[in-house]
C-alpha cells in the first residue's frame, strides 16, 4: 500500500494507510516544508536499508518494509514504507528526528514535481533539490 501525501499550510503531511500503521508504528508524518531539503525518486534508497538496523517495524524482504531504521546509508534516523522499491521517493529533511523518508507511492515522479514545486513557493529548494540556509 502507498503512503499519500499532501501539502497543507506550508507543511508536509504523510499518511500511513492499511496494515503499514500497525507494521510501521506510525501513522502520520507531518513536517514543515522549511525542513524539507528535497525529494527525488530512487529505487535502490529501498535497498540499501538492509546495511541499517530496524529499531521500529517490519522488514520482510520482497513483501515490506515499513519503521524506524537507524544507519539508512549513513547515520541518522530513516522512516521507510515501501511494498515495491520501484516506486519509492525519497524526501531529504533537516531538523527532523528523520534524516529522510522513504516512501512508496502511486506516482513517484509526480509526487517529486509537487514536493519541489511546494518548496519553491516558499523559499525552500533551488531547483537542485536541496534547501538552501
Amino acid at each position: 500500500m502507498a503512503a499519500k501525501f499532501e501539502i497543507v499550510d506550508d507543511r508536509l503531511h504523510v499518511t500511513i494507510e492499511g496494515v503499514d500503521r500497525v507494521l510501521s508504528l506510525r501513522t502520520h508524518i507531518d513536517v514543515p516544508l522549511s525542513h524539507v531539503r528535497g525529494a527525488r525518486v530512487d529505487p535502490e534508497a529501498a535497498h540499501e536499508i538492509f546495511r541499517s538496523v530496524k529499531v521500529a517495524g517490519a522488514r520482510i524482504p520482497g513483501v515490506v518494509t515499513a519503521g524506524s531504521f537507524y544507519g539508512t546509508g549513513g547515520d541518522g534516523w530513516t522512516f521507510v514504507d515501501v511494498h515495491d522499491p520501484t516506486r519509492v521517493v525519497v524526501v531529504d529533511l533537516d531538523h527532523e528526528h528523520y534524516r529522510s523518508l522513504i516512501l512508496q507511492v502511486d506516482d513517484p515522479p509526480g509526487a517529486v514535481a509537487v514536493i519541489t514545486s511546494a518548496l519553491q513557493r516558499v523559499g525552500g529548494a533551488d531547483g537542485s533539490g536541496t534547501n538552501p540556509g
